[in-house]
């Protein structure tokens, strides 16, 4: 048998109420390790379902991408973009027609008419300044 030192055995020995300490202490490290598992599978728990929601976010997105993608591509279709520029009137660009920086001006369109806005009433017009001759030829 082994010898065990006395302070060892004196604390296996000792009672509580006819209870030994070291079992004490064992209850209450078995209750100590019961709640710290159940603490981490609730933490558990909650990361799984976030990474669930997070995982169906990422699937609709991915839907979404799926449907934009289908449909630039409907609308990029070179036959409907054709289409639609033969109905506002649009036509093919002559492949050889180049101009030069000089020549911009010559081909430009021409300025659009002005509007000119409606007259002021006659009451609402600023008078105009009187300039005095002398001050005029100040300016000069």
């Amino acid at each position: 048998m082994i010898a065990v030192p006395v302070p060892v055995k004196r604390l296996f020995d000792w009672k509580v109420r006819g209870v030994r300490c070291v079992e004490i202490i064992g209850v209450v490290c078995v209750a100590a390790l019961v709640f710290s598992v159940y603490i981490a599978k609730a933490a558990a728990a909650r990361e799984s379902a976030e990474i669930s929601r997070i995982e169906s976010e990422i699937r609709e997105n991915r839907q979404r991408v799926r449907l934009l993608r289908a449909e630039a591509t409907r609308l990029e279709q070179p036959a409907r973009l054709e289409a639609l520029s033969r109905g506002i009137g649009l036509g093919p660009v002559d492949v050889h027609r180049q101009a030069v920086e000089t020549g911009l001006p010559a081909i430009a369109p021409p300025p659009a008419a002005a509007v000119s806005p409606a007259p002021a009433p006659a009451a609402v017009a600023p008078a105009a300044p009187v300039v005095e001759p002398n001050a005029e030829e100040s300016l000069h």
